[in-house]
């Protein structure tokens, strides 16, 4: 069974994203702020998903994931027209930066990418 942890604080994607792991036996994890998900990531997921509009710092919590580990695949969603906060994002240790639209359409196989 993949492991996945999130750092999500809005309600709709906690549920899209359990409902999704749930269909696909993936197992997921939701923290609401950094020190939720960094005490999750003791677990050592193989994915990790940051909504970038969280309210609680989502680039401090990605820097503070690539810290504890440089190899883990993070993936960070975000509004299409907020370019800048993309860059930050890959900046501070997100492998990929998807618009919260394709993230929505492709969850399925990001969660499945982790059970390999």
């Amino acid at each position: 069974m993949g492991k996945v942890v999130a750092m999500v604080d809005d309600l709709f994607f906690q549920m899209k994203l359990a409902e999704t792991a749930k269909q696909l036996g993936v197992e997921v994890r939701v923290a609401a702020n950094g020190d939720a998900l960094m005490a999750l990531m003791e677990s050592r997921p193989a994915l990790v998903i940051v909504d970038l509009n969280a309210r609680s710092q989502p680039l401090q919590a990605i820097e503070r994931v690539r810290r504890a580990s440089e190899e883990i695949r993070v993936v960070g969603f975000l509004s299409h027209v907020q370019t800048e906060l993309a860059a930050q994002a890959q900046a501070a240790g997100c492998n990929e930066v998807l618009p919260r639209s394709s993230f929505t359409q492709n969850l399925a196989a990001i969660l499945s990418a982790s059970k390999d």
